[in-house]
């Protein structure tokens, strides 16, 4: 069975580095997080194009647009009326402290997760998402993809979320950046592994499968 460190330098040595999140600013990339929930990034990317064209990701102007509006426009994500309302609840508790992230960590530090979890619409992954790729933490985020790789590599308690990342701890030498590069490479392996009409079908970690 593959340790957490043997598996993030074989995927990095075979695949390189993945330079994520895909977005070009903490908004859109927040917006991203929220989106993507429950569907696939071709309709969150679909919701992110109509949401920059009538925003331009401006988090004022998104807070002043009402909320059934905000829905339209984000509807082709999917699950709309929900996301529509996280988006609301998360930029008006980031605007409480003026989007400054850093002094967010300080207020918070290590109950920073507890935190976000009280947001509406943040769950779990979203919230270990932003630790990673908004506060500059270090978290396991244990997708869909991430568990079922795990699954074929022997490990149990891969069904739920919150169950399977305690089962897994990051190495102690994990920096923000390692953390950050193990998520999208564990993403971008599953999406190429387990979806063979993406045209990509990775072998080499296959003599380490169950």
């Amino acid at each position: 069975m593959l340790h957490t460190q043997e598996l993030y330098d074989i995927l990095y040595q075979n695949m390189g580095p993945q330079h994520w999140w895909p977005a070009a600013s903490e908004i859109e990339m927040m917006l991203g997080a929220i989106l993507v929930q429950n569907t696939n990034w071709k309709n969150a990317d679909l919701a992110l194009t109509s949401l920059k064209h009538e925003t331009n990701f401006n988090p004022q102007h998104i807070l002043d647009i009402p909320l059934e509006d905000l829905q339209q426009i984000i509807k082709s994500s999917g699950f709309y009326k929900n996301k529509g309302k996280a988006i609301h609840a998360l930029l008006s508790w980031l605007n409480d402290y003026q989007f400054n992230y850093e002094a967010i960590v300080s207020k918070f530090g290590d109950d920073l997760r507890k935190e976000l979890l009280k947001i509406r619409g943040v769950g779990s992954e979203t919230a270990d998402v932003l630790i990673v790729y908004i506060f500059g933490g270090i978290e396991f985020i244990p997708d869909s993809y991430t568990r079922r790789l795990y699954a074929k590599l022997g490990y149990s308690n891969t069904d739920s979320y919150d169950k399977f990342k305690k089962e897994i701890q990051l190495p102690s030498t994990f920096t923000n950046q390692d953390a950050n590069e193990f998520h999208a490479l564990l993403d971008n392996f599953g999406k190429n592994y387990f979806n063979i009409k993406n045209g990509t079908h990775y072998t080499f970690l296959d003599p380490y499968f169950e």
